[in-house]
């Protein structure tokens, strides 16, 4: 990790997935109230994004790093661990999106990158952000149902599931003791990944991310 250190007092949030789409809009919505912790593998994405943070008069940690690698999530969370002590939002953005397939034509390796980021990743990322979430914290999963189950979207709409199924069991299990546990849906976006998803729409009838992130924002305090 590099960056600045935030005051004791102020809230810190780890954004996941931080470097573009969604993931960049929540991270810079967050700064207004906390100290982000922004993941990604594409360095000059968050620096792209450290630079809106602080021109907006927030402040931001940078952590170039890849979701699936579970020692560099290890060493991530415990340097969180001994610099604030706990985190109070997780918002996991990060996905793999394979391209579209008729599903007996899936690649094998875009089949796999999707369930080692989609799926895999979630097996180490929950058993060591939970600790930093503590009872009080709260954890922000973003789902995808339109996708589940449509026609050329076979790796990425499974993989995608059974994130989503993973986030609803913690859910369940976490009511009584906190962690909060939260999946929304997100409108429509025009993001890189949806573009290739759908070339050709009219990306003007499309939510803009930093709207989409102010609302999800609004949403979960309201769940509260």
């Amino acid at each position: 990790m590099d960056q600045d250190h935030a005051p004791s007092a102020e809230k810190i949030a780890l954004v996941t997935g931080a470097s573009r789409g969604l993931g960049a809009a929540l991270a810079l919505a967050l700064a207004d109230t906390h100290h982000v912790v922004a993941v990604a593998r594409t360095i000059g994405g968050l620096e792209e994004l450290d630079d809106r943070i602080q021109s907006a008069g927030g402040s931001a940690t940078l952590a170039p790093m890849d979701v699936t690698n579970p020692d560099a999530m290890a060493q991530l969370c415990r340097s969180i661990h001994d610099r604030w002590g706990a985190i109070d939002l997780w918002a996991h953005t990060a996905i793999h999106a394979a391209p579209l397939a008729p599903t007996p034509h899936m690649d094998a390796k875009d089949l796999g990158k999707s369930l080692a980021c989609n799926v895999t990743a979630m097996g180490h990322l929950i058993p060591y952000v939970a600790p930093l979430l503590g009872t009080r914290g709260t954890a922000l999963f973003l789902d995808d149902p339109a996708t589940q189950g449509a026609k050329f979207h076979g790796a990425y709409g499974a993989t995608k599931a059974a994130q989503i199924a993973l986030a609803r069991s913690w859910a369940a299990e976490t009511v009584k003791t906190g962690p909060q546990v939260r999946i929304l849906t997100p409108r429509p976006m025009p993001t890189a990944t949806r573009a290739r998803f759908h070339p050709g729409e009219d990306r003007a009838a499309l939510t803009d991310p930093w709207t989409e992130a102010r609302r999800l924002l609004a949403e979960l305090s309201a769940q509260g």
